[in-house]
């Protein structure tokens, strides 16, 4: 089995613990530099990823890693009653909840610290649940699925916005000189944690994609799992039914 990808390499610590760590030190300077990372591309796959779960018509919705919450916010124009953000990163959770004061969405929009691997709802609660950029960052991709499957309505949707490796060239080639070079020393250089966007880097690399990821969702009980690549396949948008 091979040995899980960590910010850290720090054998005395988890994965989880690791990832928390990280997104603690890196969430002041978060937002704008995914920005830059993508050059703006990551608003645009998050109004994809709202068309689809609109399409639902939620009344209740879990956004599973929220971050800063840009995702959140976003639902809220899918009509949703209550959208719950959930992240173990406190950091970030701070940064999110400024965001969502200052837009008053406080009646919607309510952010919980908590595992994504141990969600503290029950059975068939939510309509929808998405997760953008987060599940790469699982300890345990199965359980953390089978979490989102368990909270999940009969008929619910999950949907997953999460980077993906291009497979045409020039695409392919472009994207590999971006991620292991350019991508850890725009991070370096913004970021006062140099090992986190080197992770992120790695770890966007190897994490299954495309089929590789349907057949996990399908294999965890999901049905009508569909993807969709985004900006020349750098990113995918999944969804699934249960």
């Amino acid at each position: 089995m091979s040995k899980p990808i960590t910010p850290y390499n720090d054998s005395s610590t988890s994965k989880k613990e690791q990832v928390k760590k990280m997104f603690d030190s890196i969430s002041n300077g978060y937002d704008n530099l995914n920005r830059v990372i993508s050059f703006g591309a990551d608003l645009v796959w998050r109004s994809k990823v709202v068309r689809l779960v609109q399409e639902k018509k939620p009344t209740k919705i879990l956004d599973v890693a929220t971050g800063t919450a840009d995702l959140a916010i976003n639902l809220v124009k899918t009509g949703a009653k209550e959208i719950i953000g959930l992240d173990i990163s406190t950091g970030m959770l701070a940064v999110g909840k400024e965001k969502i004061e200052a837009k008053k969405l406080t009646n919607i929009i309510s952010l919980v610290r908590g595992d994504g691997e141990q969600i503290k709802y029950p059975d068939d609660y939510f309509d929808a649940v998405t997760v953008s950029f987060g599940v790469r960052n699982f300890e345990d991709l199965n359980k953390g699925l089978l979490e989102i499957l368990r909270v999940l309505k009969p008929n619910g949707v999950l949907v997953v916005l999460e980077t993906s490796v291009p497979e045409k060239f020039p695409f392919k080639q472009g994207y590999k000189l971006y991620s292991e070079k350019i991508l850890p020393l725009i991070g370096k250089i913004f970021s006062k944690d140099d090992k986190a966007y080197a992770y992120l880097s790695k770890s966007a690399s190897e994490f299954p994609y495309g089929e590789s990821f349907n057949q996990i969702l399908k294999n965890i009980g999901f049905k009508t799992v569909k993807h969709e690549p985004q900006t020349f396949g750098v990113a995918t948008i999944y969804s699934a039914i249960k």
